[in-house]
């Protein structure tokens, strides 16, 4: 079953539901809110215990489970999985979800260009592979959604966290052109922007995390924004209202701002 872009009509339910990043708190919310009977999922993880665990979970829920392990960080081989995948089964939605964070540290240290390089090669490598790999097949039928993990910090750089910053902000506009590109071909992309949520990757952040939200609160959110085809599903509503602000206005007052909000520590 094919799931066309819509913008009127009732909201088709994905049979196939291709997630990245299954193992982490987001991703795994968004498992198990996809896991039902008559759906398949196709799990991607690191963590080949946590997968199957989760894999596990979501069969007792009454879904059909494909757990795979292919490293996001080699592009060559995610993309001739995510291929290989895409010829067995009709993937309808694919949330492009794996993530990484590194953060300057307590002691100011600079980033250095290993740690860098890998949350680039995670984030932006790995998500645009994803997106490679489905793609043709999805083309081919004319349909299928793609959902890109992207963040409120797309919006403004926090200075704890730069290069994540950069790489999520380069998530946002990939998936914005990609949408334009996409939708007259029947595929439907949207950015999810989600806020702080309370994950592993989260726990470390240092400085302050307002609206913090369970994985739970932003798996929902998340799959409501995909059934109305939203553009941007960006929340919570008041701290994305305010990071967009934070990227409209000069950039000295901006910065203060930030300081001000405890993002630069």
């Amino acid at each position: 079953m094919t799931q066309p872009p819509r913008t009127s009509g009732p909201y088709q339910a994905p049979s196939t539901v291709l997630i990245t990043g299954a193992t982490g708190g987001i991703g795994a919310a968004l498992a198990r809110g996809y896991a039902q009977s008559g759906r398949t999922l196709v799990l991607h993880g690191r963590d080949a215990s946590r997968l199957a665990s989760l894999s596990k979970e979501c069969e007792l829920r009454g879904a059909r489970v494909r757990a795979v392990t292919f490293d996001l960080r080699d592009a060559v081989a995610t993309i001739a999985a995510l291929r290989s995948l895409s010829s067995e089964h009709v993937i309808d939605l694919v949330i492009a979800n794996a993530g990484v964070s590194r953060e300057i540290g307590a002691g100011l240290e600079s980033e250095n260009w290993e740690v860098a390089r890998e949350v680039l090669a995670v984030n932006v490598d790995g998500t645009i592979a994803t997106v490679a790999g489905v793609l043709p097949e999805m083309r081919r039928r004319g349909g299928g959604q793609i959902a890109i993990v992207s963040s409120l910090a797309a919006y403004c750089g926090l200075p704890v966290t730069p290069t994540y910053c950069a790489s999520k902000a380069a998530l946002k506009i990939y998936g914005e052109a990609m949408r334009g590109w996409l939708a007259p071909q029947g595929i439907a992309v949207n950015v999810v922007m989600p806020g702080f949520v309370r994950t592993p990757m989260n726990e470390g952040v240092a400085g302050a995390r307002p609206f913090l939200m369970s994985p739970e609160q932003a798996a929902m959110r998340i799959r409501r924004g995909l059934e109305r085809n939203r553009a941007r599903i960006a929340f919570p509503r008041r701290l994305a209202w305010a990071m967009w602000l934070l990227s409209v206005l000069p950039a000295a007052l901006s910065q203060r701002m930030v300081r001000a909000g405890g993002f630069d520590r």
